[in-house]
């Protein structure tokens, strides 16, 4: 069939997508264009430019895969980060607009238009606006996954397997095991789901067969990319509170519940509910005196020697470990979540863990 002609250049100068890709295509040396049906009809057009232009050298092979779709069933879109935000902002009432517009270095008039719909801000506005709301927005680039603590091969595992199966049961599979059974013939036809909770899913999977120093220093990209304190970490250290986290789905799980031990004393956040459920509990700083009494009493500050004193005291009070522990935990982390308490008090040392304590009976002594 005859190919109609096509605009390669666009009245201002500017080259058209279909040329600028044949031209970039040849000098990046691409063999392979893998993409989404969606192409499918530019290929007649881009074959024969490519033709003209270079002739027959290095012609790439051309496969199209079948589109990738949301949970809501549409295209998996850069749009849906906007989305989100716009309807977080709706939802609530008592947010200041005009500063949230100078957060995003915006003008009042912009955000009015992103409130109805009409615009949206770049995207570095929509993050800085989202990140003082704390709202998370869903992943649509790779450096939204690689920011949310996602693995390299957790990523590469999962989007292999989106419009394609290895022609077997095998899900969590190696950069090398799919290499070696990658074949296009086994491409889908009918769209396929990006689902976020089996993404999850493979990522505490590759957590925890990743090998030990490349996990290492994939937690270091991730915590210089999203400026942790807890980057002036070593090695070392950052091996030791990969092991204190074990089980943890995401890089983000390892960095929020290490954080902690690496803000100064006096800079503990308390979680509202945590300080409601635990430390105004009847007897819980009562107890943290108590315990504060017996961690400056001990001489040798280590894992085991902490779990001892802390079970003993347990046992002694009669009470379960947790009425002991919890006020502990919350006391020097300002949260009831966090590696081991045993791992935590280690961590963090006896002089800060007893400034803490006191920082805590200080703050909320009055209130129990």
């Amino acid at each position: 069939a005859e190919i109609a002609d096509f605009i390669i250049q666009k009245s201002d100068g500017f080259p058209t997508y279909n040329f600028a890709c044949v031209v970039d295509d040849y000098l990046m040396k691409v063999t392979h264009i893998i993409r989404g049906q969606e192409h499918l009809n530019n290929t007649p057009g881009q074959k024969v430019l490519w033709q003209a232009l270079f002739g027959n050298d290095r012609l790439p092979k051309y496969a199209h895969m079948s589109v990738t779709v949301s949970d809501s069933g549409g295209k998996l879109s850069k749009r849906e980060r906007p989305k989100a935000l716009r309807t977080a902002i709706k939802a609530k009432s008592d947010i200041d607009l005009t500063a949230l517009a100078q957060v995003g270095d915006i003008s009042d008039e912009d955000m009015a238009q992103f409130l109805k719909n009409k615009s949206v801000p770049d995207m570095p506005a929509i993050d800085a606006m989202a990140e003082h709301l704390g709202v998370h927005l869903p992943e649509i680039n790779v450096v939204d996954f690689l920011k949310s603590g996602f693995l390299p091969e957790t990523m590469i595992n999962f989007l292999a397997l989106l419009g394609w199966n290895p022609g077997d049961n095998r899900e969590i599979m190696s950069l090398e095991e799919l290499i070696a059974c990658y074949d296009v013939k086994r491409l889908n036809k009918s769209n396929s789901l990006f689902d976020r909770a089996k993404l999850g899913s493979f990522n505490t999977e590759h957590m925890r067969t990743v090998p030990k120093d490349t996990l290492v220093s994939h937690l270091r990209d991730y915590l210089v990319l999203n400026e942790s304190p807890v980057a002036k970490a070593d090695d070392a250290l950052l091996s030791q509170l990969l092991d204190m986290c074990a089980g943890a789905r995401t890089l983000a799980d390892v960095d929020r519940k290490a954080r902690f031990a690496f803000m100064a004393d006096d800079a503990v956040e308390f979680d509202a509910k945590a300080v409601k459920k635990v430390l105004l509990k009847a007897g819980a700083i009562d107890m943290l005196g108590i315990v504060r009494g017996k961690l400056e009493a001990m001489d040798t500050f280590t894992e085991e020697a902490l779990e001892t004193m802390l079970r003993g005291l347990a046992e002694e009070k009669e009470v379960g470990l947790g009425k002991v522990a919890q006020p502990l935990r919350v006391a020097i982390t300002g949260s009831t979540v966090s590696p081991s308490i045993f791992d935590s008090v280690n961590l963090l040392g006896k002089a800060s863990t007893l400034k803490r304590i006191d920082n805590t009976m200080t703050k909320f002594g009055e209130q129990n």
